[in-house]
């Protein structure tokens, strides 16, 4: 695998640039074909669109150069800290991001926040079936070494433009857990987003339920210097407990519609 995918000129494109921005527009474009169905424009999930691309890549960034700043910066901190085509934006960075970045844009632009969000749930999971592609081809966020016989097994070449991965060794290729859980569930919330009972509640449950599928894929990562709570948990992990208590405590505080109320027709007495 290379991590770059060509080059024009003295311009190198990289394979992790083109799946995120892939997860970007499919993204965008499936979550405008469900507005119609609650009647709001495509054309408002559009302009809505490069607010979270701008919010999502800044906490992205952050919190990888919080996590990684020993490994990655402390010693050449600039330019480095702007290569984000390089690969280093942490999900979770990226989704606080956007998350704060939207309700700004939806209160100022006066739109209903949980019914945006509910929207937009669905293609959060499909935009980071895409990414993780791209965290493959780029050779970051790889799996700890797992038995060679293991028929899923990847092992990296000894390439040096791949950021990371240990070459020639045998690992569980924890990309292609995340990007095929991510697919799964980006199907079940927009099965979900056409049942939903109030608004919120596609979000609420991604929040709880990608806090749970992120938690699972962990126990196979390989990548984290650090380990937390006497070596068990990584600092995902630590997130997820957060995220998931969230989306809960959605689930039960978020307002319900008022049932319908029926008026008897009045009896004429004469």
């Amino acid at each position: 695998m290379h991590s770059i995918a060509f080059k024009i000129g003295g311009l190198t494109v990289h394979w992790y640039g083109i799946f995120v921005a892939l997860g970007f527009l499919a993204g965008l474009w499936t979550a405008s074909r469900r507005a119609k169905r609650v009647g709001i424009s495509p054309e408002t999930i559009y302009d809505f669109g490069p607010w979270l691309i701008v919010g999502g890549i800044i906490g992205g960034r952050i919190l990888y150069i919080i996590s990684y700043w020993n490994e990655d910066f402390a010693a050449n901190p600039f330019p480095e800290i702007f290569m984000i085509q390089h690969g280093g934006l942490v999900f979770y960075g990226g989704l606080i991001g956007a998350i704060l970045t939207g309700i700004f844009y939806l209160r100022w632009k006066k739109l209903p926040v949980w019914k945006v969000a509910d929207i937009m749930a669905p293609s959060i999971a499909l935009g980071a079936a895409f990414g993780r592609i791209g965290c493959l081809m780029n050779g970051c966020c790889y799996g700890r070494e797992c038995s060679p016989n293991l028929p899923w097994a990847i092992t990296f070449p000894p390439h040096r433009d791949l950021s990371g991965a240990p070459a020639g060794v045998p690992l569980h290729p924890t990309q292609l857990y995340d990007s095929l859980l991510n697919l799964s569930f980006y199907f079940f919330l927009a099965w979900l987003f056409r049942r939903k009972k109030f608004d919120g509640q596609v979000f609420a449950v991604y929040l709880a339920g990608y806090a749970g599928l992120r938690s699972f894929v962990e126990y196979f990562r390989g990548d984290y210097p650090v380990h937390y709570l006497g070596g068990i948990a990584t600092p995902a992990q630590l997130i997820s407990l957060g995220v998931a208590a969230v989306g809960v405590v959605l689930l039960f505080v978020l307002p319900r519609p008022k049932p319908a109320q029926f008026n008897e027709p009045q009896m004429k007495h004469g």
